[in-house]
C-alpha cells in the first residue's frame, strides 16, 4: 500500500511533467485560447463540499451507519433482555459470531440506564454469542412463549458495511489529500497564473507579462504634462530601439531607472509608455509581490524574475512601490525581525548589479518614499537614474484636463485655463477623479452637458466632502461661523501674499462648519513675508470671533494647528527666527527618538514660536478692526446666501491691486516649451 508520502509526491511529479509539456506549446495560440476563454467557474467551491461531506461521514461514525447508540453485553444479560422482552428485533452475523439486538423504546431506559441517548435514534446491544444453534434454538424457545414477537434477520458476513470500512481504513487519508491539494492551489495563487499550481510553484515570479505585440498599449500621448520625465525616459527608449547608437561611442546602456513622485503623479503610467513606445516586453509587478510567508521566497522570485527577463531580453522590468522590499537594512526598531525582506533585498541588488550579466534588461521603479530606500540599491550600477515626477503645474494640469475631457460631453463656454487654476495641487489621479464627478454631478442633475457648476461642486465635493444642508444649527452658531470665516476672507484679500479668494461658505461639508476656499500661489520659493501673509489670514476667523463675537470658540482647532506647524518650521527648520538665525535642526533619520538640540534651544524655539503667532495674530485684529465696517458686510452677506464669491468681497473692498503668480504664468508665453518642440524637430530631422 503506498504511503501518503508517496501519492504527494506522485502528484508533484505529475504537475511538474504537465507543465513541462504546456510550456513547449505555441504561446501565441495558448494566448488566443486565454482570450476566447470566459471566467471560469472555480471548483473551490467543489473541495469544500467534498471535506464537509466526509466530515460529517466522519464525525457521524456508526450513529448515521448503524442506527444510533450502543453498548456491549454479554450473552447472558441479552438472554435476560429477550426474557423480559426489551427486544424488538435481532440482527444476526453468523459470520463473525455476533448480533444486535435493538431495543424497544418502552424499555431504552431500562437497558441503558444512565447513558445519554440520543433522541429519535435506534439504541442496540451488541453481544457475542457461543453457538448459532443454541441462539436459534433460544431466540424460537422465546417467541413459542410470546417474550419477542420482532424479526430476525441473518447474515452471512458484512457485505453491506464494505463502504463503511473503507471510508473507516482510507476516509482520513482522502480527507487529508483533498485539504493539501486545496492548500496548494491557494499557495499557488490559484488557476489563474499560467503554470502547474501548488505549494511547490510558490517561488515562481507572480510578474505580469505584456508582449510587444500585444493591443491596447500606452503611448507618450496618453501621458499629459510631465515634460522633463518625459525627455528622460525618451532616452532609455532610444537606448532600447537603437542601442548600437550609443555602444559605438563607448557608452554603456543604463541598468535601472527610479521613478520618485508623490501617489498619483503617473509613474507607472510613464513605465507603461516606455515599453509602449520601445515595442518590448514589459514585466510588472508590486514589491509587495515578493513577501511571503515563507523564508526565502522572496529571493525565489527575484531570481524567477530575472531569469525570464534574460529569456526576453530586450525588455523591462518595472517593480512599482518598491519601497516594500527596498526600505533601508538595520534601521528597523527591532534588529533580525526583517531577516525575510533583507534576503529579498539582498538577491535583489545582487541580480541587478552582481556578478551575472543582464544585457538588454532594464529596470525601473516607483516609489514615493525614496528618503527610506537602501543606499545600495540607489548606488549608480543598479538604479543610474532618479526621475523626479512632481505634482503638475498650471500649464500641465491643463494638458491633463485635455485629456481626460475627451470622452465627456463638455458645454462649449467651459474654460479649461479656470479648471487648471481651481486645482492647485492636484495630481493626475485627482484632475481624472474631477472630471469623472462631475460628469456624475451632471448626470444627476439631468443634463445634456457638463458645465462649470458641476466642475466646481465636484472640486468642492473632493476637497470638502459632502454638503450638510440638513444640518440643524441656532442663528447664534450661525452668525458665529459667519463672522469667522469672513475674517479669513478680509485678511486674505488685503494682504499682498496671501492666497487669493475663490469663494466662502457656511454650508457644513464633512467634519467642517464653514469653508473658505483659495488659489495657493505655486511657488518655487517661499519668502518670510509670503509665509507671514499666509499665517495672518489663517488667524483671521479666530482673531474675528474675539472682536466681533467677544469670546472665542473651538471652531479654529485646525487653523491653530496649521500654523503652529508652520511657525515651527520657520524657527527650527528654516532659520528664519531672530534668535535663531540661519539653523536647521531638521532631521531625516527615521527611528530616531532623540532630538538634534539641547533642552534650552527647544525652549528658545518654544519662545520664538510664540512670539511669531502672537504677532500675527495681533497683525490680524488691527486689519480688521480698521476694515471693520467691510467684514461686518461680508459677514450679513454670507448669512443671507450661505455662500460668496470672490466678486462680492471685490464689490466690498474693490479690486486687489496685486496680480497673482497662477495669472503671470498663464498670460507669459510659454518660450521654453517652444524651443523643445523644435529641438526634438531637429532631432526627427536628423
Amino acid at each position: 500500500m503506498p504511503t501518503f508520502a508517496t501519492f504527494l509526491t506522485s502528484i508533484n511529479l505529475e504537475t511538474d511533467m504537465s507543465y513541462d509539456k504546456n510550456t513547449n506549446k505555441d504561446k501565441n495560440k495558448e494566448k488566443n485560447k486565454n482570450k476566447k476563454r470566459g471566467p471560469q467557474p472555480s471548483i473551490t467551491w467543489l473541495y469544500m463540499a467534498i471535506a464537509l461531506a466526509l466530515g460529517i461521514w466522519f464525525w457521524s461514525g456508526d450513529k448515521s451507519l448503524s442506527g444510533g447508540t450502543s453498548r456491549h453485553a454479554t450473552y447472558s444479560e441479552f438472554k435476560n433482555y429477550v426474557e423480559q422482552g426489551y427486544a424488538s428485533n435481532i440482527v444476526v452475523n453468523k459470520k463473525e459470531g455476533s448480533l444486535q439486538m435493538y431495543v424497544e423504546p418502552s424499555h431504552i431506559r431500562d437497558v441503558f440506564r444512565n447513558q445519554v441517548v440520543e433522541k429519535g435514534s435506534r439504541p442496540y446491544v451488541e453481544v457475542e454469542f457461543p453457538s448459532a444453534d443454541k441462539l436459534e434454538d433460544f431466540i424460537t424457545e422465546q417467541q413459542d412463549l410470546k417474550h419477542f414477537s420482532g424479526e430476525v434477520e441473518y447474515r452471512q458476513g458484512d457485505d453491506g458495511d464494505l463502504f463503511r470500512h473503507f471510508f473507516w481504513n482510507f476516509g482520513p487519508l482522502i480527507f487529508l489529500v483533498f485539504v493539501w491539494i486545496f492548500l496548494m492551489r491557494r499557495m499557488g495563487g490559484g488557476t489563474d497564473s499560467g503554470g502547474p499550481m501548488g505549494i511547490f510553484n510558490v517561488g515562481k515570479s507572480r510578474a505580469r507579462l505584456v508582449e510587444k505585440d500585444e493591443e491596447g498599449k500606452v503611448t507618450f500621448a496618453d501621458v499629459a504634462g510631465q515634460a522633463g520625465a518625459k525627455l528622460e525616459v525618451q532616452e532609455i527608449v532610444e537606448f532600447l530601439k537603437n542601442p548600437s547608437r550609443y555602444t559605438e561611442l563607448g557608452g554603456k546602456i543604463p541598468k535601472g531607472a527610479l521613478l520618485v513622485g508623490p501617489p498619483g503623479t503617473g509613474k507607472t503610467l510613464l513605465a507603461k509608455a516606455v515599453a509602449g513606445e520601445a515595442d518590448v516586453p514589459f514585466f510588472s509587478m508590486s514589491g509587495s509581490d515578493f513577501v511571503e510567508m515563507f523564508v526565502g521566497v522572496g529571493a525565489s522570485r527575484v531570481r524567477d524574475l530575472f531569469r525570464q527577463a534574460k529569456e526576453k531580453a530586450p525588455c523591462i522590468i518595472f517593480i512599482d512601490e518598491i519601497d516594500a522590499v527596498g526600505r533601508a537594512r538595520s534601521r528597523g526598531v527591532q534588529v533580525g525581525a526583517n531577516d525575510e525582506r533583507e534576503s529579498t533585498l539582498n538577491q535583489l541588488l545582487t541580480e541587478m548589479d552582481g556578478f551575472g550579466t543582464n544585457s538588454g534588461v532594464i529596470i525601473m521603479a516607483a516609489t514615493n518614499r525614496a528618503d527610506i530606500l537602501d543606499k545600495a540599491l540607489l548606488r549608480a550600477g543598479r538604479f543610474d537614474r532618479q526621475i523626479h515626477v512632481d505634482l503638475p503645474d498650471v500649464t500641465e494640469r491643463k494638458e491633463i484636463f485635455l485629456v481626460h475631457l475627451k470622452p465627456i460631453k463638455t458645454d462649449e463656454s467651459l474654460d479649461i485655463d479656470f479648471l487648471a487654476r481651481q486645482t492647485p495641487g492636484f495630481s493626475g489621479a485627482d484632475i481624472a477623479n474631477v472630471c469623472n464627478e462631475a460628469a456624475l454631478i451632471a448626470a444627476r442633475g439631468g443634463k445634456k452637458a457638463v458645465d462649470k457648476d458641476d466642475f466646481l461642486a465636484a472640486v468642492d465635493r473632493i476637497i470638502g466632502g459632502l454638503e450638510k444642508k440638513n444640518k440643524v444649527m441656532t442663528a447664534e452658531e450661525k452668525r458665529t461661523i459667519a463672522l469667522h470665516e469672513a475674517g479669513h476672507a478680509t485678511i486674505s484679500w488685503l494682504l499682498r501674499y496671501a492666497n487669493p479668494l475663490v469663494k466662502v461658505t457656511i454650508v457644513p461639508r464633512g467634519r467642517a462648519l464653514g469653508a473658505a476656499w483659495y488659489l495657493p500661489e505655486e511657488r518655487q520659493i517661499t519668502t518670510r513675508e509670503q509665509m507671514l501673509d499666509e499665517m495672518c489670514a489663517t488667524l483671521g476667523g479666530r482673531a474675528a470671533e474675539e472682536l466681533f463675537c467677544g469670546q472665542i470658540s473651538s471652531g479654529a482647532m485646525n487653523d491653530l494647528e496649521r500654523v503652529t506647524k508652520q511657525a515651527y518650521s520657520m524657527i527650527a527648520y528654516m532659520g528664519m527666527g531672530e534668535k535663531l538665525p540661519n539653523l536647521c535642526y531638521y532631521d531625516n533619520q527615521e527611528y530616531n527618538f532623540q532630538r538634534p538640540y539641547s533642552e534650552a534651544t527647544a525652549q528658545l524655539i518654544d519662545e520664538e514660536t510664540k512670539a511669531l503667532i502672537a504677532e500675527q495674530y495681533a497683525r490680524a485684529k488691527d486689519i480688521l478692526s480698521k476694515n471693520a465696517e467691510g467684514h461686518a458686510a461680508l459677514a450679513k452677506l454670507l448669512i443671507e446666501r450661505e455662500v460668496i464669491f470672490a466678486d462680492d468681497v471685490k464689490r466690498i473692498f474693490g479690486p486687489r491691486p496685486w496680480a497673482s503668480r497662477t495669472d503671470e504664468l498663464l498670460t507669459e508665453p510659454s518660450q521654453p516649451s517652444h524651443e523643445g518642440e523644435e529641438n526634438e524637430e531637429n532631432k526627427e530631422k536628423q
